[in-house]
């Protein structure tokens, strides 16, 4: 198996996802690649002070910046492609920004015509921590916000809203490296886009944005076979997840339990009313995020929570 290296440029990055862009990079299943991204925004350069403009890799920022896409020969509508993340490396520094859009969230709070907050963070990757201007530290648990494939659909498709489809913008902070994640696949070639790395960040992200910052993605790209689910899944170091993405929380929240309990079925042999009775003893339900449109919710399963006495 080969490993291939993607660095961000005009030429190798996007601002929208779509069936028509030209591959930057192919492979095979089973390649590795080493992808470095430019934070959501595509900033070329550290603020020095909060709210600082610095250059863009994409002036107009219409959307994440991300790196691809990339195909993978072979896959095709229907197939699953696998994601095994074996490293997340952030840059030295991020930011964080709220109450920089009206948005449900701001409107509830009556922050729309507040002043923008900035946190510029210094992030120690030996440490594994990343410290604020003002002072203040927190761990990170570095992941990706966006991993995503291209929509069967013609036309350029927005970044921000995560897709139940094909993924995109998951937020989910549980994706660290370790992880194995499935995603369907709707075109041909997959067309996978990665991006808008989270030096760290809390269920929700519920001021639209965590810890931004650049990313280096080294992971295995595949094409998986005897799924026990068709949806967006994962397999974390802590749990297996399952995903649901809607306007409407309940109906998201339902997607994500109804896979799971699909899960649960297959891993327990047992009917779906026994996995929900299981399920209701050991299964978190969370909220990925509220910053994008759509609801998302993530059904967490703990491992070794449900064994054998």
């Amino acid at each position: 198996m080969t490993t291939h290296h993607l660095d961000p440029s005009t030429d190798t990055a996007h601002e929208v996802f779509s069936r028509d862009h030209a591959p930057v990079l192919t492979i095979d299943s089973g390649d590795t690649v080493v992808v470095r991204s430019l934070d959501a925004s595509g900033h070329l350069e550290p603020q020095t002070v909060p709210g600082e403009v610095t250059p863009y890799l994409f002036p107009t920022r219409r959307g994440h910046a991300l790196t691809g896409p990339i195909a993978v020969r072979g896959a095709r509508p229907g197939d699953m492609l696998q994601l095994d993340l074996l490293s997340l490396t952030p840059d030295d520094w991020g930011f964080t920004v709220a109450a920089a859009a009206d948005t449900p969230i701001t409107r509830h709070l009556g922050l729309v015509d507040a002043e923008a907050a900035w946190l510029l963070w210094s992030i120690d990757r030996d440490a594994g921590t990343a410290t604020e201007s003002r002072g203040l530290r927190r761990p990170i648990a570095p992941f990706l916000g966006v991993m995503g494939l291209a929509p069967a659909e013609a036309g350029e498709h927005s970044t921000i809203p995560p897709r139940a489809s094909v993924g995109g913008n998951i937020d989910c902070r549980d994706l660290v490296a370790g992880t194995t994640l499935w995603l369907p696949v709707a075109v041909d070639d997959a067309l996978l886009y990665l991006g808008d790395g989270h030096a760290a960040q809390g269920d929700g992200e519920v001021g639209g944005t965590a810890i931004e910052t650049g990313m280096t993605t080294e992971a295995r790209v595949g094409l998986a076979t005897d799924r026990p689910l068709t949806t967006i899944h994962a397999e974390t170091p802590e749990a297996r997840i399952t995903f649901g993405f809607d306007a409407d929380l309940n109906v998201a929240s339902g997607d994500a339990l109804a896979a799971m309990v699909t899960w649960m079925q297959q891993l327990y042999a047992v009917d779906a009313a026994t996995a929900l009775a299981f399920a209701s003893t050991v299964v978190d339900l969370r909220v990925t995020q509220v910053a994008n449109r759509t609801w998302g919710v993530h059904a967490v399963l703990p491992r070794d929570v449900l064994v054998p006495a």
